[in-house]
């Protein structure tokens, strides 16, 4: 049992690390001046989310929570979500905005932070391949939805402990958290090609001036090109979120009060 949550935790460890150094791969392949070589990490970093997403679903498969009914439950729900970022390409919607994250964010909340990993992993890369968004990217994108479904789990701790569970307050705080994502989401993606880009007077990267510069040029970057699409996302969630809370819990509940059942020897 001690030895499950060593490897559990160091699963989530090497998630943070693997994120972080895909975040980071810009400002590496920047020095070069050629975002082609970028291209070049694409696969490994691929096969490395892909290797700790079935590590992460072995794990939980051992456990008493992932059974094989809960893990079709759990691709049909990557395949509906799928299938809505399909649709926002299909029909844009307002600037960033984006319906996927809501199921993300509330799977995450109900089931654990491994399996919101898990959607938000899976969401990513089935609608890449649907959609044809497969590129340089996409493991940024992955691991990031990943993070935004591994985190729910701190509103989840919050509503346990304070017993807000079934309360107004349990909507608010995940309104808010979707809030925050949708905005963090935008923040964190634009710097997977920020390095690259030829920005305006004083939001260019450059290695000629140290981090402190860098990150003043960024947030000039980010007020004049992205604000405006992060609110759009971040309103986005809390409407949907404030709506679909409710339903999809109940949702939820209902499966895992059907299918999660022990079976008890009679004694005689």
């Amino acid at each position: 049992m001690k030895l499950n949550r060593l490897l559990r935790l160091g699963i989530d460890l090497l998630v943070v690390i693997l994120g972080m150094l895909s975040l980071a791969l810009p400002f590496i392949f920047s020095q070069a001046g050629d975002p082609n070589n970028q291209a070049a990490s694409f696969p490994i970093m691929i096969s490395l989310i892909i290797l700790i997403s079935l590590l992460i679903a072995i794990f939980e498969a051992q456990s008493s929570l992932l059974d094989s009914k809960i893990i079709a439950f759990l691709a049909v729900l990557a395949a509906i979500n799928a299938g809505l970022r399909f649709l926002e390409n299909a029909i844009p919607g307002p600037g960033g905005f984006s319906p996927i994250f809501f199921l993300i964010i509330l799977s995450g909340y109900y089931f654990g932070s491994r399996i919101g990993f898990l959607i938000g992993v899976l969401t990513l890369l089935i609608s890449a391949i649907i959609t044809g968004g497969i590129g340089p990217w996409l493991p940024g994108q992955m691991i990031t939805a990943g993070w935004v479904g591994q985190s729910a789990v701190l509103i989840t701790f919050l509503v346990n402990k304070f017993a807000w569970r079934g309360k107004p307050i349990e909507v608010i705080l995940l309104s808010a958290f979707g809030a925050f994502w949708g905005m963090l989401f935008g923040v964190i993606m634009n710097l997977w090609f920020w390095p690259f880009l030829g920005a305006g007077m004083g939001q260019t990267f450059t290695h000629a001036v140290g981090a402190s510069e860098n990150f003043q040029r960024y947030i000039a970057y980010y007020l004049a090109t992205s604000l405006f699409w992060d609110i759009s996302r971040a309103v986005g969630n809390i409407l949907i979120i404030s709506l679909m809370t409710k339903p999809v819990l109940k949702i939820f509940q209902r499966f895992k009060q059907r299918f999660s059942f022990q079976i008890q020897e009679e004694t005689g």
